[in-house]
């Protein structure tokens, strides 16, 4: 049984009894940007739906493209591969009639336009190939098949899967931050203004599109799939509860253990709260490496630059068409793929000095 669907009625019985808590303190502005709004709530509600039925739909278009096993894989690599050389070209043509005093010619209009399409087209053609090979090659049914030890029917083995996916999720969830196409996944998340329980809900559709630590690798140590999603199951459901604004600080717990403080400062726009606070059951993690921060000024929540829009294909993809459209207006493959690999933070501010 998947651990987040039980959980689902007590999901909705939580989030009515704070919606309801608020409301009777509809008046103090501390609890302002914590009050359930329609429309956010609306798309927190439609986003979380969505992030249970999307891997369903991911994993089977990944089977196609995983390489050197789904038929579609080598056709959409050869034209990926084509695409970034046809772009190599264009961007040559382009400096070129540059140098030459040429910059308003036709010739350097249809260069430029030849090295937009084409360089979109490889950006998305191998990287979808590369996501869903990473994705299939190093999932928990394939490395179980290569296990070492069988923990699979002791406590041990559901006390580790729980432990280790704490300790990748950190991981991933820091790459995530730090990554521009990983950030693209994750700023779903982040993009809602309020905070409350309902933002817990507020999950990405493009899992399928991200290159993660995989937590497979903990099946090669004799934890089973069955494990990992059980640990999965808790992690998901710990994370649920702090997201609200209605939990004070808790004191010695808050120096193991992840809590809505600390949450609420990972959700801030803050400058001194971007990045920071990874952590997902624990928080030592986060102290160990360098990314605790705590709470001290009040929380602004949302993106350095806010979506401003509720429709949920929006709040969906609008990093990664805004990723594409970086794309498309760079002029050599060393700038493209700095727009692609690099933190959000260079990306924006890169954007911002080329303007």
């Amino acid at each position: 049984m998947d651990l987040t669907v039980a959980a689902v009625p007590f999901f909705f019985g939580s989030m009515e009894a704070e919606r309801r808590w608020l409301l009777a303190r509809a008046d103090d502005p501390t609890f302002g940007p914590a009050q359930y709004e329609r429309r956010d709530t609306i798309v927190n509600l439609t986003m979380g739906t969505a992030s249970l039925f999307a891997p369903l739909v991911t994993a089977k278009v990944a089977r196609h493209l995983e390489w050197g096993r789904g038929r579609a894989a080598a056709p959409m690599a050869a034209a990926g591969a084509t695409a970034a050389a046809v772009t190599a070209v264009a961007d040559r043509v382009v400096r070129r009639l540059e140098r030459r005093g040429r910059q308003g010619s036709r010739a350097h209009a249809v260069a430029e336009a030849v090295a937009k399409v084409g360089s979109v087209s490889a950006v998305t053609s191998l990287g979808l190939v590369a996501t869903s090979t990473w994705s299939t090659k190093l999932s928990g049914n394939r490395l179980w098949k290569h296990r070492r030890f069988d923990l699979s029917r002791s406590a041990v083995g559901t006390a580790a899967a729980i432990a280790g996916w704490d300790f990748i999720y950190y991981w991933n969830h820091r790459i995530m931050h730090e990554t521009r196409f990983m950030w693209a996944i994750h700023v779903v998340h982040h993009s809602s203004e309020r905070y409350n329980l309902s933002t817990a809900l507020r999950q990405t559709v493009a899992d399928g599109l991200g290159i993660f630590v995989p937590m497979g690798l903990m099946c090669l140590f004799g934890i089973s799939p069955a494990q990992i999603e059980t640990a999965r199951g808790i992690n998901l459901i710990y994370q649920y509860w702090i997201h609200t604004e209605t939990v004070p600080q808790l004191g010695w717990f808050e120096r193991v253990f992840n809590t809505a403080s600390h949450h609420r400062v990972h959700h801030g726009r803050n400058r001194q709260y971007l990045d920071r606070n990874h952590g997902s059951i624990l928080i030592v993690w986060d102290r160990l490496f360098g990314t605790f921060e705590p709470e001290a000024e009040r929380v602004v929540y949302g993106l350095t630059t806010n979506v401003g829009s509720f429709a949920p294909p929006v709040v969906a993809a609008h990093e990664h068409a805004e990723m594409l459209r970086d794309v498309a207006r760079s002029t050599s493959w060393a700038e493209r793929l700095s727009f692609v690999f690099r933190g959000p933070g260079w990306a924006y501010a890169h954007r911002a000095l080329a303007a």
